[in-house]
This record gives C-alpha cells, structure tokens and sequence, in this order.
C-alpha cells in the first residue's frame, strides 16, 4: 500500500537508518514502518555506504511513495559515523536510531516515544531488561554481548545507567546529540551517546532482537577490535584513562610505604619481619585508600566519617583478595613453567592491579 502523503518540510519525528547492502531487507522495513506510524508526521533517513547491491534503486523506488530521504556516502563507512551524519541530514525534534535489517522491530517504537513523552531525553529498546531478549542466538554470540558489555560497564561507569549500552535501537530528544562532540568508531554509536550526549533522564524498554532474514552479518572481528578502540577512545576522552593512570601512582607510592615501613621495623626494632610485613602493607592499603579517594577518585569522594570508613573497609578487603591473587598467579606460573620469580611476580602484580581496579571501580568507590 500506497504511503498517505509525503514528508512535511519539518517532521516532527526522524526515524535514522544507516544501511550497507540491505536491498533485500529495505522495502519490508519502510512499508513496516509506514504501518506503525501511518498516523504521525514522520520521516525515514536512510544514510548508506554506497552500497553494491542494488540498495539505491530500491530506495529511490520507495521515495516516490514514502516519507524516505535517500544520502548516499561515497567517501565514509561505517555505521556509527553513518548515524551521525544522518542526525545533521533529519529534521525531526524527535530521532530514532535503527538498523536496516529487519532485526529491530519497528512496533517497539511506539513504546520508545511514549518515554519520550513522559519527559525522559533518551529511550533504548534494550535486551537485557524484563521481557527483552534475543532471538535463536549461539552461546558464542551471547558470550560475546555479555562481555562487551561488561567491559563497558568497568571501563565507562557512566554506562551503568542502562543494561544496554550496546543496542542500537533507541530515540532521543534532538538537544541530546545537537552541539554534542560525537567522534564514534565502529558500530557502537549508542555508546557514543551514552558518554558524550547531553542527557539527564534515561529509561529502558524491551524488545527482542530478531534474527536477520536476509543479507549478510556485518559482524567481525574487525568490528570487535574497533570496538575495543572505541572504548579507548573514550576513556581518553572522558578522563576515565587518566583515572587509571592516577590509580597505578597512587599504587607506586603504596609500594615506597610498603617498602619504607618495613626497613624501618626490621630495622630499629625488634619486630619479627612477618608481623613488620602485616603493618607495613595495611599502612600501605590505608595510605592508597586516602590518595586514591582524595586524588584518583575525588569526584565520587563522599562526605563523613562512616563513608570514609566502610569505603576503607572495603579497599581493605579487596586488596587482601589481591594478595592473594597475586601470590595465586605467581605459584601457578611457577609450578608450570619452573623458576622465572621476577617475571612472574610482576604477573601477579598485573592481575592483582587489575582485580583492585576492577573492584574499586565497581564497588568501593561506585
């Protein structure tokens, strides 16, 4: 059927679309589209890479009878930078991002604007809250989201708002991505979103993640290690890198009081060395508990005296767990590989580091 009329010169919705070799998958999706939202004043940007498979000429058919706005990039690729550019190409107060191949049903929108409506600035169709979920995938693919996800989670807190950060179905406000300095990589542009958009309110719906009917997977391993480097990107770029780097100082210095105290007891007293070891590495912990929370941590520093000491507890705890990991790591390479102390040492010293970080982040200073 036939689309009602044509866009108006400004809709007030933008439904983006960024494709790659989608012919097959374009038309029952701008006709599926049509029926959900044949009642509002829309308009479908579809922004595609220069597609070889005939893609254009489906779309440019469909614009003759559909709200469908058609830019073709000859010199880009990628999805994230595609969304993007189909932001500056929208007209619409109201966007929503979606991709071309049939897997984010277009029946969730409606759920996503009435969020909208009820004053949040950016909605995600989400797969990971009550009701979501994913269709017919492997136990590799579901391994792969959890974990991506994780490391997002650890690596990016800001994205703990959400169970989803990597979906890239959602709607948002236009003052949530306009004058935002959005420099994305790879395919993750809600991640993107997430860390540099201007937002305040964020909510959640569920959907299922259907399985692709036609095309190909743009999943590889190239997409993966681009994610990877997005997620660098914007640890640089939001200053949670330098947070990592003040907490490996800060470590430094607990090594020179570790160090400092126990010469000092061994020393000029008569301390045996296991029980000058114990006070000197808890003097350690509580001076790294006191310059990671004023330093490393200060802008989730909290006020009085029953924070500072359970957070300290809690730096406690975690850095006797790293102790032990430490000492775990160095026993288990040594046992295999035979007696390489100082470099296996200094594994245990990684993974401990990084199990403290981890932590911390994720608990102590949440």
């Amino acid at each position: 059927m036939a689309a009602r009329n044509r866009t108006d010169d400004n809709p007030k919705l933008s439904i983006v679309i960024p494709t790659y070799n989608e012919r097959d998958n374009i038309t029952p999706l701008v006709t599926s589209l049509h029926r959900v939202l044949e009642k509002s004043d829309y308009e479908i940007i579809i922004v595609d890479d220069n597609s070889r498979d005939g893609t254009f000429d489906v779309a440019t058919a469909l614009s003759r009878d559909y709200p469908l706005k058609l830019f073709v990039r000859k010199d880009k690729r990628g999805l994230s930078s595609a969304v993007v550019d189909g932001f500056s190409f929208s007209s619409g107060e109201t966007i929503v991002v979606m991709d071309g191949d049939l897997q984010h049903p277009p029946e969730t929108i409606p759920e996503l604007l009435q969020e909208l409506d009820s004053g949040v600035d950016l909605t995600i169709a989400s797969r990971y809250v009550e009701g979501g979920g994913c269709e017919n995938w492997s136990t590799f693919r579901n391994m792969n989201s959890k974990v991506a996800i994780f490391l997002s989670h650890l690596l990016l807190p800001e994205t703990r708002r959400v169970r989803d950060p990597m979906s890239g179905f959602f709607a948002l406000r236009r003052s949530v991505v306009a004058g935002a300095d959005l420099n994305p990589l790879g395919y993750k542009i809600l991640l993107e979103i997430l860390m540099m958009g201007r937002y305040i309110r964020v909510a959640e719906v569920p959907f299922t993640f259907k399985c692709r009917k036609g095309g190909e997977s743009k999943l590889n391993a190239r997409q993966q290690i681009e994610y990877l480097k997005h997620l660098f990107r914007l640890m640089r770029r939001t200053g949670e890198l330098t947070r990592f780097l003040k907490y490996c100082i800060v470590g430094t210095s607990g090594v020179i009081v570790d160090e400092g105290i126990f010469w000092a007891l061994t020393g000029l007293t008569s301390l045996p060395s296991l029980a000058a070891a114990a006070v000197s590495a808890e003097a350690a912990i509580i001076s790294n508990f006191t310059f990671n929370n004023y330093f490393t941590f200060s802008n989730r520093r909290l006020p009085g005296i029953n924070t500072f000491i359970t957070r300290l507890l809690k730096f406690n705890m975690v850095s006797l767990i790293g102790i032990g990991l430490k000492l775990l790591v160095l026993w288990l390479l040594t046992t295999i590989f035979g007696e390489y102390d100082l470099l296996f040492n200094l594994c245990g010293i990684a993974a401990a580091t990084l199990w403290n970080y981890t932590m911390n982040v994720w608990w102590t200073w949440k």
